[in-house]
């Protein structure tokens, strides 16, 4: 199961997100869970950089279960804050979609700092 936990501060802002384990809902190749949960993230991650010039901090391994934390950078202007805001937010309700169709493969939860 991959277990998605999302951080945010006292003002509901995103602070970080953490990814752990893996989806296991087909075989290698074929996990439908996995790739969208990894193309969106990615996505995200990417975007940050390319639209907004902000390079998330990234921890990954890929060991047995799998792990990916991003958080953003310590300091950001007024209107980078608001869309990097958004694109966290774009991701956070994408992975509860998922998880309200595939519950078993994946859980989302929001954590306050």
């Amino acid at each position: 199961m991959i277990q998605a936990s999302f951080f945010e501060n006292k003002d509901s802002q995103w602070l970080s997100f953490i990814l752990k384990g893996h989806a296991d809902s087909g075989p290698y190749g074929y996990d439908i869970v996995c790739a969208a949960v990894s193309a969106l993230t990615l996505s995200v991650i990417n975007n940050a950089q390319r639209l907004l010039d902000v390079s998330l901090i990234i921890e990954a391994e890929e060991v047995e279960g799998g792990f990916l934390k991003a958080s953003l950078p310590p300091s950001f202007d007024g209107k980078k804050k608001a869309e990097i805001q958004l694109l966290l937010n774009h991701l956070y309700w994408s992975l509860k979609d998922i998880e309200e169709e595939y519950n078993e493969h994946i859980e989302v939860k929001k954590i306050q700092a």
